[in-house]
């Protein structure tokens, strides 16, 4: 799979998505400085989120369109006024996908309604990604994959006749690039409710490409997944936390976002392929086994007994 020009595969680098979400905190010049810091930070591209409050809800004072958990980061928030503090105006959209070509990373959206697909296609996004809570709107992801574009997949919360739906609906709409993300619905997501030992049994049964939407704090369960063939790590980011924004209590800022970029690679290169014998990183140090060694001179035709030798180090020359 490719998004632009970046293969995405077992052979080559994570690709490193960073989340704007709602961290632009309503203003443009702080989008267009989060994209410029992401990409200093080494990640492959910065993703957007095109929506607007009436096309994700309700404006309707009722109890069902609240967030009642008194656990949520957004307990007692109207869904609506969320979503609209949260939304990224589309007239900022081709701002952004500019500044991103300029800095030399993609940048894509997730559509939440077919209106926002075709305004994407019409920016000339170059993948389109389908967010977890609307995995189960398979109009929507039939109208997404009609476009031909790279569809990425988030599968937070769904079981697998869910997948399964969604997956035989972009291919049957023609999709033909078509990656999953392993996900937990959850902001934050505790680490122990990341599961990860579903990455590559995922792949396994889709024969697809599966990469990590990581809602967790910190990197480790993000280099965790590249261990475990995790291809794409999608991580919202913030370009600090001074600015109390919707997202910002479990987004990195860029300084760790470029460790996420680090550590994630170093887990990938440490992954290599199965290999026995010395690696060339090895083979000085083959001169540090045992050799075996006399303890004392003998004379010609000496029997050698066991008290005469030792197996000692370094090995003989080689």
């Amino acid at each position: 799979m490719r998004i632009g020009t970046r293969r995405i595969s077992r052979d080559d680098p994570p690709y490193i998505i960073a989340e704007l979400s709602g961290n632009h905190g309503g203003s443009l010049d702080r989008a267009l400085a989060t994209v410029d810091a992401v990409a200093e930070a080494g990640a492959d591209a910065i993703k957007l989120q095109t929506y607007t409050a009436d096309t994700m809800t309700l404006d309707v004072n009722d109890a069902r369109f609240r967030i009642e958990d008194p656990a949520s980061l957004w307990a007692g928030r109207h869904l609506h006024d969320l979503y609209h503090e949260a939304h990224t105006p589309w007239d900022w959209h081709q701002a952004i996908f500019a500044r991103a070509s300029e800095a030399g990373i993609a940048a894509f959206s997730s559509p939440f309604d077919v209106s926002a697909v075709d305004f994407l296609v019409g920016l000339g996004a170059p993948a389109l990604k389908i967010a977890s809570f609307e995995i189960t709107d398979l109009p929507l992801i039939r109208h997404a994959a009609s476009t031909g574009l790279p569809l990425v997949i988030s599968t937070g919360m769904a079981t697998r006749d869910e997948i399964t739906a969604a997956v035989r609906a972009a291919e049957k709409s023609g999709c033909t690039e078509l990656m999953l993300l392993w996900c937990t619905s959850a902001y934050p997501a505790p680490t122990e409710a990341s599961r990860l030992c579903g990455i590559p049994d995922l792949k396994g049964w889709t024969g697809r490409e599966v990469g990590l939407s990581d809602h967790t704090l910190g990197t480790a369960v993000a280099v965790a997944a590249v261990a475990l063939g995790a291809t794409v790590i999608e991580k919202h980011v913030t370009l600090d936390h001074d600015l109390a924004t919707v997202d910002g209590e479990f987004s990195l800022d860029p300084e760790g976002l470029a460790r996420l970029v680090r550590e994630t690679r170093a887990a990938w290169s440490a992954l290599g392929a199965p290999h026995y014998g010395p690696s060339d990183a090895e083979v000085g140090s083959l001169r540090f086994r045992r050799g075996l060694y006399f303890l004392k001179d003998l004379a010609a035709g000496a029997v050698v007994a066991a008290g005469d030798v030792r197996a000692l180090r370094p090995a003989a020359d080689l």
